[in-house]
């Protein structure tokens, strides 16, 4: 039983309930009775703790030209203020990569297809469309404007897919538009731009050509790679687009009106958004912009910040003695480590990676290490509320267990280092965020590696941005690393270890997976899908491509003059486009 059962916050959920969820809305917080002696609030002296209060407080204040502080809620000027953990490295639609990233786009911008309250898919810039095997026509709505008060056209639309998959572009998620006729052979430099399979019939009228026939278009139709760009607006900006608040043009429910990297961004109400009536706050204030859990806390009991999500096993404590309303939802990512396969790295030995499998220890890491009663343990790339064909897919094609077996992983080690033609291993690099559960993670293993095998592991420890570089380039041995699900669909999964996958940091490559994730992609048959979704699921545990360590869940405190918030499985991790402030909750 895990701690959050123990402690009566909320019932353990089947694995089906909480799919039901990860699905579903989860809006209002969960208020339990309860109370605990309360932890240290960590390891800062009071003289940095205020120091550190003090700078964000200085950094908030910049957000506005007036230099104005917004509260956690602002009932008059309809206004809320939260925190963000990580900096967006940029806003650039074509190139993003992060669910930071990805969050504040959802709020700023606009494709074909939206979500609703509930998220499900419904009219975005088109206001109708027609998919069929060959292709699709997606019909723009004539009020759907950009933030200058100009029409968005389908032009727009053709001119970003073109900029996605040009290979100077080096977008990581050009492959989302491999499905769009000739996208990959662009992307790989064979045909010009103007060869992909998409045109403007008129302002109006956006004709799509599929390469193969595709049975999730639309569920990629939403997702930020297809959202319109502005050539004039794009090229005026000199390659600097999305670099900053001035350097973006808008076309979604908010403007980003204030930015100062590293302290803070502010959203402001679209005025010319077509659904603006929808819209009922008028700014959200990401005053400030920390990893550092203790401060966001301090910042939500003093009232400058309405919510604080990822709730450590510490924070839990200290929110059941405060009594401040709890709630749960599951993000739907999955976390794992990431293996190096480039020549010359150790992990690049399958006897080395079969080893580290071999010592590996979910359960250990979950609910002794990182104590997080929201996390579950995880042994595939898949996660379980992920849909097969009739029912959820781990159900129907459960991943092939691996044994935990310390003796097999050492005579595996010893093995490696014969092929290798070592005499000793050199100590391994695994890189990290840092966040505090990163650090943990990271800090586990190695002590286990250690322990179990007598490898000497180094942690590089970097912010957000600079472990992404580091992860593109390749300067690691292992990653802590997780993936949410860009789309409803479980080749979101399934093709990121293709070898054509830029998200794909440890440049694993595997004909067969690759074999699969082509029928996968080119498949409407769904037993024949789901079958070559187990496939993948086998070869990359066979192989040891990664180690899946969990599927996490988030536990946050929430105002509770603040509703309307959406936290989601796919999309924006937490949404504010359908948030209302309430008198008297």
């Amino acid at each position: 039983m895990d701690r959050a059962a123990r402690l009566g916050i909320y019932s353990v959920p089947s694995k089906d309930d909480s799919v039901a969820r990860s699905q579903q809305t989860n809006r209002d917080p969960l208020s339990r009775a309860g109370l605990r002696q309360l932890v240290g609030l960590g390891v800062l002296g009071a003289a940095a703790f205020a120091g550190l209060m003090a700078a964000l407080a200085f950094a908030s204040s910049l957000t506005s030209s007036r230099g104005e502080h917004i509260g956690a809620v602002d009932f008059d000027r309809k206004a809320i203020s939260v925190a963000l953990w990580f900096e967006p490295p940029q806003l650039d639609s074509t190139r993003t990569q992060d669910v930071t990233s990805s969050t504040i786009l959802e709020h700023v911008m606009e494709g074909l297809l939206r979500y609703d309250v509930h998220r499900n898919l419904v009219p975005g810039v088109a206001e109708r469309w027609d998919i069929r095997p060959d292709g699709a026509t997606f019909w723009l709505r004539h009020d759907a404007l950009w933030s200058d008060g100009r029409p968005v056209t389908a032009h727009d639309f053709v001119f970003a897919w073109r900029t996605a998959v040009e290979p100077q572009t080096a977008s990581p998620y050009a492959f989302l538009l491999y499905a769009v006729k000739n996208g990959e052979a662009v992307n790989s430099g064979k045909m010009p731009p103007e060869a992909l399979g998409v045109r403007a019939v008129d302002d109006r009228t956006l004709e799509v050509e599929f390469e193969n026939p595709i049975a999730y278009f639309d569920k990629l139709a939403v997702f930020a790679t297809y959202y319109p760009v502005r050539e004039d607006f794009y090229r005026s900006m000199h390659g600097s687009y999305g670099a900053d608040a001035d350097k973006l043009l808008y076309n979604g429910p908010f403007m980003i009106t204030s930015w100062v990297h590293g302290a803070s961004l502010r959203l402001q109400k679209n005025p010319h958004y077509w659904d603006r009536d929808s819209v009922k706050l008028e700014t959200v204030d990401f005053a400030y912009i920390t990893t550092d859990l203790n401060a966001q806390l301090n910042l939500y009991r003093n009232g400058d910040i309405a919510s604080v999500e990822r709730l450590t096993p510490d924070a839990l404590d200290q929110a059941l003695n405060e009594r401040w309303p709890l709630g749960h939802f599951s993000d739907g990512s999955i976390w794992y480590l990431a293996l190096n396969h480039r020549p010359g790295r150790v992990t690049s030995n399958y006897h080395f990676r079969k080893a580290l499998q071999l010592v590996n220890d979910n359960p250990e890491l979950v609910n002794k290490v990182l104590r997080m009663p929201s996390y579950t343990p995880a042994d595939s790339i898949f996660p379980s509320w992920i849909k097969g064909e009739h029912g959820y897919f781990l159900k129907e094609h459960p991943p092939p267990p691996v044994v935990h077996d310390a003796a097999a992983a050492r005579k595996e080690l010893e093995t490696a280092r014969r092929e290798l033609g070592l005499s000793s291993f050199p100590p391994l690099v695994i890189l990290c965020d840092d966040s505090p559960l990163a650090s943990k993670t990271a800090e586990y293993y190695q002590n286990l590696y250690m322990r179990t095998l007598g490898l000497r592991v180094r942690i590089d420890k970097q912010i957000f941005k600079q472990r992404l570089a580091k992860s593109l380039a390749g300067d690691f041995d292992l990653i802590v690393e997780g993936w949410s699900p860009d789309y409803d669909d479980a080749l979101t999964f399934g093709d990121l270890f293709s070898s054509w996958n830029l998200n794909n940091h440890g440049k694993y490559v595997n004909p067969k997976l690759d074999e699969q994730v082509r029928i996968a992609q080119r498949s409407l048959d769904p037993a024949v899908r789901m079958a070559a979704f187990a496939e993948i699921q086998r070869i990359l545990i066979d192989d040891v491509a990664i180690i899946v360590n969990y599927e996490r869940g988030q536990l946050y405190v929430q105002d509770p003059h603040l509703k309307g918030v959406t936290h989601n499985a796919i999309g924006a991790e937490r949404a504010y486009t359908h948030a209302y402030l309430v008198a008297n909750p």
